[in-house]
């Protein structure tokens, strides 16, 4: 008799030891997920930022042609229609259109060189550098982890849990396809 309860005693805290080991992991993917979920939230700051700062640089240049006036509206409509929650990928997209409106301020630059002397103007580019940089850094926060939780999610044991948890893994936040071609420089 005394045999069959300590095997009894031996598999209750075997089970025991499983079943708190599966909590523990299964709470240490939700905690990566979270974090996962607040660095993609940097990344909206970040856009929001940049948003912000383009929008204020539009305001200032608009004021020396009419071609601004029509990016201003761009942005604004863009804006407007953009959904509350969007996909890694539909941040992609408009980051693309905001590097195209950022693009289309350059040019203009170019063709009006008053512009460049303009002190609110110089402020505003720094800005841009600072939001960008803001942008690349939350970027890197997002995919290191992204890169943590999906490590875990295909690491064996932890797929198991990851597994009955339903967890998949996420996508990383990809360069824009035209900033992955080289830079062409001419003199």
């Amino acid at each position: 008799m005394e045999g069959w309860i300590i095997a009894l005693i031996v598999i209750g805290v075997l089970l025991l030891v499983v079943l708190v080991w599966f909590i523990a992991t299964m709470n240490n993917l939700r905690q990566l997920k979270v974090k996962v979920k607040e660095a993609e939230s940097g990344i909206d700051v970040a856009l929001t930022k940049r948003f912000d700062t383009l929008s204020k640089m539009v305001e200032t240049v608009k004021g020396y042609t009419k071609h601004e006036a029509k990016t201003f509206e761009n942005v604004v409509k863009w804006r407007q229609n953009m959904p509350d929650e969007l996909t890694v990928k539909q941040k992609e997209e408009f980051m693309e259109k905001m590097n195209q409106i950022q693009s289309d301020i350059n040019v203009v630059v170019e063709n009006y060189p008053d512009l460049k002397a303009e002190k609110v103007f110089t402020n505003l580019q720094r800005g841009i550098a600072d939001v960008e940089e803001h942008l690349q850094a939350s970027r890197r926060m997002f995919n290191a982890n992204v890169s943590r939780l999906n490590s875990r999610i295909v690491t064996f044991p932890t797929s198991i849990v990851a597994a009955k948890i339903n967890m998949e893994k996420y996508p990383f936040f990809e360069a824009e396809p035209a900033k992955r071609q080289d830079v062409k420089m001419e003199f």
